[in-house]
């Protein structure tokens, strides 16, 4: 069986790839090997955190995971360039607080800022999504 966390990431992965029909976009899950010039405009999904405490009323887990979402462009000016697909990552994932029922809720947290000097001026933006989740104390599937 797969954890809810998983689900959760598969799913926000699923919804963000969906982008890629309308769009120039990619989008990777937990991407580890740098993008190459052909690959940006870029969206990378992976979990940051996630933080556990227990339900003393019930035999339960609550959950707080935390997902970055970053955007990587490049252009003159990186933060400028990345707004539409900020915006478009935003209304993307937010249209389902529940993630595919997964998740309790689901709520915007930090964003950051990185702009490079590159042959090309580029930039990460990371956007921090929390998502609350339940499952049972000794099933994480569940």
């Amino acid at each position: 069986m797969t954890t809810k966390r998983e689900k959760i990431l598969a799913q926000l992965f699923k919804v963000l790839d969906d982008i890629t029909v309308t769009t120039n976009i990619n989008v990777y899950r937990s991407r580890v090997v740098p993008l190459s010039r052909g690959e940006v405009p870029a969206i990378v999904i992976e979990p940051v955190s996630d933080t556990v405490e227990q339900n003393t009323s019930l035999p339960t887990l609550d959950h707080s995971l935390t997902v970055k979402v970053s955007v990587i462009v490049r252009g003159e000016i990186p933060d400028q360039q990345s707004d539409e697909v900020v915006e478009l990552v935003h209304k993307t994932i937010m249209a389902d607080l529940t993630v595919n029922n997964n998740a309790i809720d689901l709520q915007p947290s930090d964003t950051s800022f990185e702009l490079l000097d590159a042959d090309q001026p580029g930039g990460v933006i990371d956007i921090q999504y929390i998502v609350r989740y339940r499952t049972e104390v000794a099933d994480l599937t569940q």
